[in-house]
């Protein structure tokens, strides 16, 4: 790859001769990593037209520091940093040039919250029991290859090209109108659905418009670590509400919260489901303390073993539900298209924030969802991985059941993990460190719990990227290495 001319350019304050500031300029490359060994330096022609300069001062540098092994020739070719050349210094950490004292200039608000561990090469472990990410042999390749293609077409020329500063592609609300939210009871107008970047950024929207620092948010624990991280970076009051095999308990609201943020229809990461009796106890008690209720009603769509419970915006008559909705999820994770339901007035300024943060998700990937859900692709897809999901999860149970490991949660309706009870005196961080040798990969519930008395005791096993062949003897392999350190 050729090093580009725009990263050469004199210093008038230089103190020697013009050769002598170019080799600096080449070494200096060189030896800070910028340059690689192989890479193609401009020509001296060129170069000397950039700089200023004459050729021959151009080529007297390159021939002194070829003299000292940094570049060598290949006649015609041109000239290359060396094979041989020095490497680059091991740099400390911390620059000594550095004097700023960051951690008290800024803290670690975004930071320093504990998240879910998702190594980037998943794939090559034989047992991820992952959530979230895509399995290829299911995605519908082909059809999205042609939805995409079609949305760079000249008839959608508009959608990929143009600014639309705060407006979303109306083809991908229509069908979330009319398609997506009636089938979970919901009822709204475009003007009450704004497309966000994954559910994390419908959360952070959502988290950013209704509190403050003064205002109290109240949560489910454990619960979702993004919904945390968010939570906490916004400094408002948080109050943890202990879930149980219902999910969160209504009486267990203080009066004085502003916020509610629930996951009703399957609850992360325990997968309890909460009755209708005990949403319509939450909307009533949201109306007699005049609190707001956030719902994320993440993989509604999974949902194999018997129909899901209406959605609780869908039993809303007051417009105390703001609906929090993804694609991601089915779809692919890095796809990143979620949106938000709600009354027009939070809408609306929940629509300048974006704009002011983002101004809107790309177009063309609005466009091309839009194609892939209207042709019906993606309702084949959810169908596909339905099944497919179903039939992991009855390999799951009957694998549980011969290695007895303990289910805390497992989700009613179906879903795509179990919520796992690890026996005591097994700390499931170092089971998941123990197994991760073992190409194992699992997810322990420190990141999504607060309290200790659970974090190191729970651990969370998904289907969505495992093949069904790996399934079992990834169970036996997870049974034995607890039955090792219960030794």
């Amino acid at each position: 790859m050729p090093i580009a001319l725009e990263t050469f350019f004199l210093d008038p304050a230089f103190e020697g001769t013009l050769q002598q500031q170019i080799q600096q300029l080449v070494a200096g490359g060189i030896l800070s990593g910028r340059f690689r060994p192989g890479e193609k330096l401009p020509s001296s022609r060129k170069l000397a037209t950039h700089l200023g300069v004459s050729r021959i001062t151009v080529t007297l540098a390159y021939n002194e520091l070829m003299a000292d092994d940094y570049l060598s020739s290949a006649g015609r070719s041109g000239y290359f940093v060396s094979e041989n050349a020095p490497e680059p210094p091991q740099l400390s950490p911390r620059s000594s040039s550095d004097t700023v004292d960051w951690t008290r200039a800024i803290g670690n608000r975004f930071s320093g919250n504990l998240q879910i561990e998702k190594p980037l090469d998943w794939r090559k472990y034989k047992y991820p029991f992952i959530y979230g990410q895509v399995d290829p042999s299911l995605f519908d390749r082909q059809n999205w290859r042609l939805c995409a293609v079609r949305a760079l077409g000249q008839r959608d020329f508009d959608s990929l090209t143009a600014d639309q500063v705060d407006r979303d592609d109306p083809q991908l609300l229509e069908f979330i109108a009319r398609n997506t939210l009636p089938r979970r009871g919901i009822l709204a107008k475009p003007e009450e659905i704004l497309i966000t970047v994954g559910a994390q950024n419908a959360l952070w929207l959502a988290a950013q418009v209704l509190l403050t620092q003064r205002r109290t948010a109240a949560h489910e624990n454990p619960c979702y670590p993004g919904l945390r991280s968010i939570l906490h970076q916004s400094r408002c009051h948080r109050i943890e509400i202990p879930v149980d095999g219902d999910g969160l308990p209504p009486d267990l609201v203080p009066p004085e919260t502003d916020v509610v943020f629930t996951t009703p229809s399957h609850q992360c990461p325990t997968a309890s489901t909460m009755p209708i009796s005990r949403r319509k106890e939450l909307l009533r008690r949201a109306s007699e303390d005049d609190f707001l209720i956030v719902e994320d009603d993440y993989e509604f769509e999974m949902s194999f073993l018997k129909p899901p419970s209406p959605a609780l915006k869908s039993l809303d008559d007051d417009g105390r539900v703001i609906y929090v909705g993804s694609f991601s999820k089915s779809l692919f994770p890095g796809l990143r298209l979620g949106y938000l339901v709600g009354p027009e007035p939070f809408i609306r300024e929940a629509r300048a924030l974006r704009s002011a943060v983002l101004r809107h998700p790309p177009g063309h990937m609005q466009r091309t969802a839009a194609y892939f859900l209207s042709l019906g692709h993606y309702d084949a897809l959810v169908r596909r991985l339905r099944n497919a999901f179903h039939d992991r999860r009855r390999i799951m149970d009957s694998a549980f059941a011969e290695y007895g490991l303990t289910v805390a949660g497992a989700g009613a309706f179906g879903g795509s993990s179990y919520w796992m009870r690890a026996p005591d005196g097994v700390d499931t961080k170092e089971l998941g460190d123990r197994l991760r040798h073992k190409s194992v990969l699992i997810e322990p519930g420190a990141a999504f719990c607060e309290s200790t008395s659970r974090e190191y005791k729970h651990y969370r096993l998904a289907y969505s990227s495992i093949g069904a062949a790996q399934i079992t003897p990834g169970v036996a392999l997870i049974a034995a290495e607890i039955e090792q350190m219960l030794r």
